[in-house]
């Protein structure tokens, strides 16, 4: 065949006009043209077939795509998954499928998958390599929103950071400080290290030191810190706080000469805790103060000697 197409291109030398109409050439082989139209005839028929199973992928891949993105969601939905991981996971699947999608279409029209499947790992490798620190938050960011050592709208210690967090992402984890500073860690830094939820239990004890001087009587002291902490209980009571559990204690934490110190717990509510911690510092030195229970204050004498 190639012979013949040599000797039919012949006539289309580069730079050269053709001096005879193309109907009027009389020695081409009849067998060739014949041929050739047979090709492109086969040609034709083979990738309109292709090109339609292509279509027929495409329209089937579209109707999956839309089918298991719905369910997928309505079974996240129903799962016991954090609802931050809903878009996550459906992207993923929605990937999944697109990347199916195109290497069927590829294997379709004859082109080898698996010399492009070496190709897409050898990309992702170098990819891979190349975003090493963000992949580490990516997955540090998977774990956070798997495990859920807090969630939206807790409040969290972590790097030395206090605040609520406002959102979690896969790379990043968001925090809000009590002075409206906005505080943005990443993820890897954020599971790396402790994390302390203030609000995981939804209760929180506050307790507060109370020195006073030892010649103040101990039943008597007991008694005025016990009715202090039941007031404030009662001003912040709630159904958190119902159980025994919960009730204020008052204890004798030393006797040292010439001072003697409590410590006074009150349970609060988590969002109150500062509310509370506050309202017993008030409700103490106020309790001790109708009592005449004199808080002790360190004292220094300084005696001066005048040498003559």
């Amino acid at each position: 065949m190639w012979p013949r197409l040599a000797a039919f291109g012949a006539y289309f030398e580069e730079g050269d006009e053709l001096e005879t109409p193309i109907n009027e050439i009389k020695d081409i082989d009849p067998g060739l043209v014949a041929e050739m139209l047979a090709q492109g005839k086969q040609l034709i028929v083979t990738y309109s077939q292709k090109t339609i199973g292509v279509i027929v992928v495409l329209i089937i891949a579209y109707i999956m795509f839309r089918w298991v993105s719905r369910l997928s969601l309505v079974a996240l939905r129903r799962s016991k998954i954090d609802p931050l991981l809903h878009n996550y996971i459906n992207s993923i699947i929605k990937m999944a499928i697109l990347v199916f999608t195109f290497v069927a279409c590829l294997g379709i029209f004859g082109i080898e998958t698996t010399s492009f499947a070496a190709v897409i790992g050898a990309a992702g490798l170098a990819i891979g390599l190349a975003m090493q620190g963000s992949l580490s938050h990516l997955a540090a960011g998977f774990m956070l929103l798997i495990f859920r050592p807090f969630k939206v709208g807790d409040l969290i210690k972590v790097q030395d950071r206090l605040g609520v967090v406002d959102k979690i992402s896969i790379f990043s984890t968001t925090i809000d400080t009590y002075d409206k500073r906005r505080i943005i860690i990443p993820n890897g830094s954020v599971h790396g290290s402790v994390i302390e939820n203030l609000t995981y239990h939804g209760v929180r004890r506050t307790e507060v030191d109370v020195t006073v001087h030892q010649s103040n009587s101990i039943d008597k002291t007991r008694a005025v810190l016990e009715a202090a902490a039941a007031s404030v209980r009662k001003e912040f009571d709630s159904e958190l706080l119902r159980d025994s559990a919960f009730d204020p204690m008052i204890i004798l934490d030393s006797i040292a000469n010439p001072y003697v110190t409590w410590k006074v717990r009150v349970w609060a509510v988590a969002n109150q805790y500062l509310d509370v911690s506050e309202a017993s510092i008030v409700a103490i030195k106020r309790s001790l103060d109708e009592n005449g229970i004199e808080i002790y204050t360190p004292k220094m004498d300084v005696n001066l000697s005048q040498k003559s």
